[in-house]
């Protein structure tokens, strides 16, 4: 069931965060459907960009999610097709723009209030619900869900674009 606050996609996003995903898996998976991809291929494609990659707290792992569904929904595989690059860049950097807006920041660390860059941990926290409370990641896998469905159902596309 979807909540009144949360679109069907960001829903599904903030209950895989939930459920163990990391943020980049939480919205890519929650787009299983338009990617033309299975979760389980979604999930080890988006392993490595949580917590801001690999937990380095640089380009949220939300954020990484988006771009990621975008790139498999409209991206091309032409190498030599500039005009296709330079409009994917141009989705890209709207998508992410809108994040921005929303948040102030595309960073991490910057989302999660941490004021410096803290030491390169790989060791992820364990999800406790005191880890739910102190982060607004579930929010933010939410929001990035969110701004891609609304991107999606603005465009003529239906099924991801075959090369």
């Amino acid at each position: 069931m979807v909540s009144d606050n949360y679109s069907a996609k960001a829903e599904k996003a903030r209950q895989l965060f939930l459920e163990g995903a990391n943020c980049a898996q939480a919205v890519v998976m929650a787009f299983e459907d338009e990617c033309g991809l299975d979760a389980l291929t979604l999930a080890r494609l988006a392993s490595g960009f949580g917590g801001g990659i690999g937990r380095l707290r640089e380009v949220c792992g939300a954020v990484s999610g988006m771009v990621l569904a975008a790139n498999l929904m409209w991206g091309s595989s032409d190498l030599s097709d500039k005009f296709a690059r330079d409009t994917q860049y141009a989705r890209i950097q709207t998508l992410v723009g809108r994040f921005r807006e929303e948040t102030g920041s595309i960073i991490c660390r910057e989302l999660l209030g941490l004021e410096k860059k803290q030491s390169d941990s790989h060791i992820s926290e364990p999800r406790t619900e005191a880890y739910y409370k102190k982060r607004p990641c579930v929010e933010m896998v939410a929001l990035a869900a969110r701004i891609l469905e609304e991107y999606y159902d603005s465009m003529s596309y239906s099924s991801p674009k075959a090369d």
